[in-house]
């Protein structure tokens, strides 16, 4: 399908994506780099990050690796600044990494519940964090009348009402959610920082479904 964006809306712009070697996360990597931008991938897997930045350089966008856990404070910040040594700038944020697996609440321990919430919910607030000085308008890489960046964080729509087996994820992009509107009521008007949701629908061959 033809995309309705320009092909360089996102010239000059740098994007990190954490757990964007693979499923949704890569392919907003793709389209990303399509338009214009320099993308980082975070993850946790060296083949699999490996294998997605020589699929990116193949199309000619420029795309590095960083291996990397989001429920590690010390790796979400390690990777941050090596983006921003990398490229020199962080204009885009896009929070993709995410747990999933299919289980009743009965069978579910509460160590696989904080899992994923570890993954999904404190994982996003915590690459947010580490970002927010080069995300912020006039920040670190930025020109002083420069605007702020964008943050993406990927939901989901299975807390909207209930879903079979999923009470670990609703529960965790519920979580998403709340931190995406407080963020963008602070960071929007503290720091003209951009910050949205998006909630796909089911998509086959995911991780869940």
């Amino acid at each position: 399908m033809e995309s309705p964006f320009k092909a360089g809306i996102l010239k000059g712009k740098v994007a990190l994506i954490t757990g964007g070697a693979s499923g949704i996360g890569f392919e907003i990597s793709t389209q990303f780099g399509k338009h214009g931008a320099s993308v980082a991938l975070m993850g946790r897997r060296s083949q699999v990050l490996h294998s997605a930045v020589s699929v990116l350089q193949s199309l000619s966008i420029p795309a590095v690796g960083f291996e990397g856990d989001v429920r590690k404070q010390e790796d979400a910040e390690r990777v941050v600044e090596s983006t921003f040594k990398h490229f020199g700038r962080i204009d885009i944020l896009v929070n993709a990494a995410a747990g999933n697996f299919l289980v009743s609440a009965e069978d579910l321990s509460p160590n696989g519940f904080r899992t994923v919430l570890d993954i999904d919910s404190v994982g996003t607030f915590t690459m947010c964090r580490e970002a927010l000085k080069y995300l912020k308008k006039g920040g670190e890489g930025k020109s002083s009348s420069s605007g702020g960046g964008s943050i993406i964080n990927i939901s989901a729509t299975l807390h909207y009402t209930a879903s079979w087996y999923q009470i670990h994820v609703s529960a965790a992009k519920a979580a998403v959610d709340a931190t995406t509107r407080n963020l963008a009521l602070e960071w929007g008007t503290d720091y003209d920082i951009r910050v949205n949701g998006i909630a796909p629908g089911p998509i086959s061959d995911t991780p869940g479904m």
